[in-house]
């Protein structure tokens, strides 16, 4: 029988609590036991295992995030539109570690088939970029280089990780700057014969 007050979304919530709290991969049945004030056997009336709740952690915070981002993006194109991506990616990143940590683990992809948040994050991050006019195979590129750059900043800033005086922001507002150069002049692909 299930725990009184104890829902999936409450358990899934507070998993997502936690990893914000120590970091994603520390998250723990037993820690989030420990935080309920339940035995670790509770939670199973409401994820499978471990996998499944960090399975569910990540969709939770991948919803979270592409809202963010199409509150942002929402009336803007070109320029402004990354602008305004780029921003609410780094704000989500920095102010929720642990469900953004969460946001890059592997999921099945029959999952991500079928997610929502997931379909809406393509619609989004691919309606912004052909704004520049990029077609296949030349958005999935554009898209990779945006995530890499966009990640690989975020992680570093979080981890102390820029040690120069210049201020943190004003290079990501530069970094945005040249990623907006590089999608107006990207090098197109070669259509495939």
């Amino acid at each position: 029988m299930a725990r009184a007050g104890l829902t999936v979304d409450r358990v899934v919530e507070g998993g997502a609590e936690l990893a914000d709290e120590i970091g994603f991969e520390k998250v723990t049945l037993s820690a989030l036991a420990r935080r309920f004030g339940v035995k670790d056997a509770s939670l199973y009336s409401h994820v499978k295992n471990l996998q499944d709740l960090r399975t569910r952690v990540a969709l939770l915070a991948g919803g979270e995030l592409i809202d963010r981002i199409a509150e942002a993006v929402a009336g803007r194109a070109g320029k402004d539109a990354l602008i305004a991506f780029a921003g609410a990616y780094r704000a989500y990143a920095l102010e929720r570690p642990g469900r953004y940590a969460a946001t890059q683990i592997r999921i099945d992809q029959d999952l991500v088939a079928g997610s929502p948040g997931f379909r809406r994050t393509a619609e989004i991050t691919y309606g912004m970029l052909r704004a520049y006019g990029l077609e296949e195979p030349d958005l999935t590129d554009a898209v990779r280089l945006l995530r890499g750059t966009f990640h690989g900043y975020c992680v570093l800033e979080a981890a102390g990780g820029f040690g120069a005086s210049r201020d943190v922001g004003a290079s990501w507002d530069r970094a945005v700057e040249a990623l907006h150069v590089a999608l107006e002049h990207w090098p197109r692909a070669e259509p495939s014969k």
